[in-house]
C-alpha cells in the first residue's frame, strides 16, 4: 500500500489550500485515516482524523477552519484548509489503518506535502 499526498504550496495569510491523499494497492473503505504536520523543531500533531464509520476530529488549531472528508470511490482523503495562517505552515502527513488479507490493520504514512503560509 503507498499513499501519495499532494496539494501543498505557498498560500497567503487567510487563503485556503486542499490536501488530497490517495492510496494505490489498498482499500481505504474500511480504514481510519488521519492527517498530521510537523513544523521545523516541532513534534508531529494531529490536524484531524476520520474513523471507518466517519466519525470525525479536530486538532484545536483546527476547529472552524479545516474540513477533512473521504470519496472512498476515489480511495482519496482530502484536506479542505481555510483562513490559513503563517502557524500552518508545515509538513503535512496523511495517515492511513488500512486492513491486511487477514483483516489486521496495518498503518502507512505518506511522504508528506509542505504547505507554507506567507504573512
Amino acid at each position: 500500500v503507498q499513499l501519495q499526498a499532494s496539494g501543498g504550496g505557498l498560500v497567503q495569510d487567510g487563503g485556503p489550500l486542499r490536501l488530497s491523499c490517495t492510496a494505490s494497492g489498498g482499500d481505504i473503505d474500511f480504514s481510519d485515516m488521519a492527517w498530521y504536520r510537523q513544523a521545523p523543531g516541532k513534534e508531529r500533531e494531529l490536524v484531524a482524523g476520520i474513523d471507518l464509520g466517519d466519525f470525525i476530529e479536530y486538532g484545536v488549531f483546527g476547529q472552524g477552519r479545516f474540513s477533512i472528508y473521504r470519496d472512498n470511490a476515489k480511495n482519496t482523503l482530502y484536506l479542505q484548509m481555510n483562513n490559513l495562517k503563517p502557524e500552518d505552515s508545515a509538513v503535512y502527513y496523511c495517515k492511513a489503518l488500512i486492513p491486511d488479507s487477514h483483516g489486521t490493520r496495518q498503518t502507512y504514512w505518506g511522504q508528506g506535502t509542505l504547505v507554507t503560509v506567507s504573512s
